[in-house]
């Protein structure tokens, strides 16, 4: 089991170095707990947790390595993870111990999406409302720790060990994977199983006897390519009574004893009880999450606490809300589960670029509370910038559109900017234009009108005396007159353009134009009346007025 506490660089470089990342220079010991994973942005100003692990996906150079080592050591970060090799690696010690950032390289060929899904998996036990003190242990190792009980198991077979679910995604993985075989170090970088060789023991039978037996399963070596060389696997299901969890793989230079392959099948037994605890401690937490973040939005007493086991205390906040319709699917079962799928896609992206935003699905909308730093109108900017770029990587979802509130100086203000978030989906979802994202400044107007027109049908309100005059003379003649003055007033009184809109001689726009003002007898020249009739028509383009609203 690692001597290094869950949360620790330690523990990170214990169970991913060697074969994901490798130390260059720095003290593992000098932080005991990691704060987040970030990823930085060269084009963006950042401010990042304290003591975060930061990914530069970008940095190459050795002068942008020490840039960006100086101005991280400011904000007090614990590590930077840079691509390796890295060049004239040994200059860069001393500004590493300058700054006291650890610098570690990413093997090549390993993703970074993969690196910051895996830290974060690492990272996360305990993150809402648990205390590192409070966990509990299954069979000596904190519960649902999966990466120190691979390290246990590694341990007592003396071979590296990988924990993977029904469809061969890796779960978690001991140390010394460097020991195996190309097959097993291309899975641990890809976090999956290569399709190649699950290919390969289907074809064996491997699964289906794996599945089937509650003993160890000896696999002989599979390769992908001529003249690769392989080790052989024990491999074990993980079960919960009648369910299959996933299963066990232990890559051995050579056969089990029989007392290791004992303690291979009783560890399983262990390895699922751990399953069972991650599973219900992340529906657990699920829960716990949502009910802060609902808490924190309702802008009462416990909305500051709330905030507090959020991590998102004590500085400004803003509202981003994800709504989809359900004009692309009739099935609500259907439609439910993709609001759940894109409400964990929401997390995860906000997660990679504001790591302690929080997001919970509450109703039928999907809520996150974003940090909102600085210039109120630049932080709205950017959360529309958020949104926009998560529904252009989810695949442009139809249906789908996000509402950015008002920035949330203080935690009471919240709920105004969750109320402010939701008059945005109602403006998107009612708009007949393309726009898919904008914040409550963008629509403010628009809000205003749906609202006017929700008062105006509470108060039971007709249409005004000229524009009800109009409307019952096209209703009796067909004279288009309402479509007449629509035009007119959108073109601010051009003959030309206005007459174009509707698809008519300019001539026969001004004849209509004449009848408009006598028919509604409107003063046109009037500003004020103007402004009254463009009001109204509007308001009869949302619904208010009865016969002839669009």
């Amino acid at each position: 089991m690692s001597t290094y506490p869950a949360r620790s660089l330690g523990r990170v470089l214990e169970d991913f170095g060697r074969t994901l990342l490798d130390l260059l220079h720095g003290d593992v010991d000098a932080v005991p707990e990691i704060g987040g994973v970030a990823i930085h942005d060269p084009y963006d100003e950042q401010v990042f947790p304290a003591h975060a692990i930061v990914l530069a996906v970008s940095a190459r150079s050795r002068a942008d390595i020490e840039q960006l080592l100086r101005q991280l050591g400011a904000q007090s970060v614990a590590a930077l993870v840079v691509r390796g090799p890295v060049a004239e690696a040994e200059q860069l010690g001393l500004v590493a111990a300058e700054t006291g950032v650890a610098l570690l390289a990413l093997t090549r060929g390993a993703s970074w999406a993969q690196l910051a899904a895996m830290l974060r998996t690492l990272l996360s036990e305990g993150d809402v409302g648990e205390a590192e003190g409070d966990r509990q242990t299954l069979g000596g190792v904190p519960s649902g720790d999966l990466f120190a009980l691979a390290n246990a198991v590694s341990t007592l077979l003396d071979a590296p060990i990988t924990i993977e679910d029904r469809r061969q995604r890796i779960l978690a993985f001991s140390g010394r994977q460097d020991e195996a075989d190309a097959s097993r170090v291309a899975t641990i970088l890809a976090r999956q199983v290569p399709e190649g060789y699950v290919r390969i023991l289907e074809g064996r039978g491997v699964f289906k006897e794996l599945y089937r037996s509650a003993d160890p399963v000896h696999i002989a070596p599979a390769t992908l390519s001529e003249g690769e060389t392989a080790l052989p696997r024990v491999a074990v299901a993980v079960r919960a009574g009648d369910e299959i969890l996933g299963s066990m793989w232990a890559a051995v230079a050579r056969p089990l004893t029989p007392e290791r392959e004992a303690a291979f099948k009783e560890t399983a037994k262990l390895v699922a009880l751990h399953m069972l605890r991650v599973r219900a401690g992340t529906d657990a937490e699920n829960r716990l999450r949502a009910d802060l973040v609902a808490t924190a939005l309702e802008g009462g007493a416990g909305a500051a606490d709330a905030l507090r086991r959020l991590d998102l205390a004590d500085e400004p906040a803003l509202v981003v809300a994800l709504g989809v319709t359900g004009a692309t699917t009739a099935d609500h079962a259907l439609l439910t589960a993709e609001r759940q799928q894109l409400t964990s896609a929401l997390a995860v992206h906000l997660t990679a670029v504001q790591p302690r935003s929080a997001v919970a699905l509450l109703g039928d909308v999907a809520y996150a509370i974003v940090p909102a730093a600085g210039d109120p109108a630049a932080a709205r900017e950017r959360a529309v910038q958020l949104g926009q770029d998560f529904l252009h990587r989810t695949g442009g979802r139809q249906g789908a559109v996000v509402g950015v509130g008002s920035v949330a100086p203080e935690p009471t203000a919240l709920a105004r900017s969750r109320a402010n978030a939701d008059r945005v989906l109602r403006v998107l979802f009612a708009g007949p234009g393309e726009r898919r994202v904008a914040s409550i400044a963008d629509v403010h107007v628009d809000a205003l009108l749906l609202e006017m027109r929700d008062l105006a049908r509470a108060h039971g309100d007709e249409l005004s005396a000229p524009i009800a005059r109009l409307v019952a003379y096209d209703a009796k003649h067909n004279a288009q007159l309402v479509a007449t003055l629509r035009a007119w007033l959108d073109a601010f009184g051009d003959v030309i353009e206005a007459s174009a809109r509707v698809f008519v001689h300019p001539n026969t726009f001004r004849y209509r134009i004449r009848r408009v003002a006598e028919v509604s007898r409107l003063d046109l020249d009037d500003p004020a009346q103007r402004f009254s009739a463009m009001l109204q028509l509007r308001l009869m383009d949302t619904g208010v007025g009865g016969p002839g609203q669009r």
